[in-house]
């Protein structure tokens, strides 16, 4: 009897997705041989969970699968200098085990890996605005919201979202790009590469004070870019409900005034209350509202147009269950209903 219901909840949870892709995946196995150390948190393993997760809740089948292709050092020089980049590869490739300090781990296929990172990004910004998909997920390592222009920190190469930001001005010639990045840890790199940036919009909701010295809600951008930077540090605690309102009452009124052409998340899922490394208590339920919220802004705002970039999250079943819930919403199912099957669960969104 509990196996017909099963089987009886999946169709109705997936009967208004059948046979059409409307979220790309952005996956490659070589973003696996990018090895920061047997003892970082930012391992290989991470990928794996989720991709066993996405195919255990039968997620997996539906999405359109996109495979990457290094980004050229073009796009990368966009956000970091050329000298940077140099130094990234020869390091990588000397053999040393740590890129200016040793919390950014590498080995020597990392800037290959870094680069393929990237170029996802751009792949899945490409099947976006060609129309392949309406919106696009990234399982790519290693993450990019804290790298700067000349400096590798917190795990990060290269800035991926950042890349991503400024690729779809300089080919798709969109005018202005909202990055949302929900990260436990706030994304100094992505605001420091568009601090005095009208054209770019960057919020961030994090822990705060807590891995960086900012994020402050004060630091609001500089010259022209001045109030087009906006922080929602957080106290440690912090949960669904804390998120939902920052979303509804704070990001919201700024998303419909600004208008953005497209829409990049820096999604990292360390908030996640189970994270070694976070201090906050996020669910899944609470990943998935407020994707919810972005993907019914983009939906009025810029044709649903929307890329969302793996970043942090390190204990694997509440990062591989986040993510889930979060492609869940962008494949247009509840995610609640995949994540608990029970049958209060049952609901499927409005597309």
């Amino acid at each position: 009897m509990a196996e017909n219901w099963f089987v009886a909840v999946k169709e109705i949870i997936f009967k208004k997705e059948k046979n059409s892709a409307t979220t790309g995946f952005v996956y490659d196995e070589f973003y696996l041989l990018h090895h920061p150390g047997e003892t970082h948190p930012e391992q290989p393993v991470r990928l794996e969970s989720i991709l066993k997760e996405l195919k255990e809740k039968n997620l997996f089948s539906r999405l359109l699968h996109i495979k990457p292709s290094p980004a050229k050092i073009e796009w990368i020089t966009e956000i970091h200098s050329p000298e940077y980049v140099r130094e990234v590869k020869e390091i990588c490739r000397s053999g040393q085990k740590y890129l200016h300090s040793p919390d950014t781990g590498i080995s020597k296929e990392s800037f290959n890996v870094a680069l393929l990172a990237a170029g996802g990004v751009l792949e899945a910004i490409d099947a976006v605005m060609s129309g392949k998909v309406r919106n696009a997920f990234c399982a790519v390592r290693p993450p990019g919201h804290h790298a700067l222009k000349n400096r590798a920190m917190g795990f990060c190469l290269f800035n991926n979202v950042a890349i991503g930001a400024r690729y779809l001005q300089k080919k798709y010639n969109l005018k202005k790009i909202l990055i949302v990045d929900w990260d436990v840890h706030h994304g100094n790199g992505t605001q420091d590469a568009f601090y005095d940036d009208p054209t770019v919009f960057f919020f961030s909701v994090h822990q705060y004070p807590f891995y960086l010295d900012s994020g402050a809600s004060e630091e609001k951008g500089t010259g022209k870019g001045y109030g087009y930077n906006l922080n929602a540090p957080l106290p440690a605690g912090s949960g669904d409900e804390a998120y939902r309102k920052v979303f509804q009452d704070i990001l919201k009124p700024k998303i419909i005034e600004f208008k953005p052409d497209f829409i990049l998340i820096s999604a990292g899922f360390d908030a996640h209350k189970d994270d070694p490394l976070g201090g906050m208590q996020l669910t899944p339920e609470g990943f998935a509202q407020m994707t919810a919220i972005l993907k019914e802004l983009a939906k009025n705002i810029c044709n649903g147009r929307m890329v969302s970039v793996l970043e942090g999250g390190y204990d694997l079943e509440g990062l591989s269950i986040s993510v889930s819930a979060h492609i869940a919403v962008l494949l247009g199912v509840r995610s609640q209903a995949v994540v608990k099957m029970t049958p209060d669960a049952v609901l499927v969104s409005r597309n």
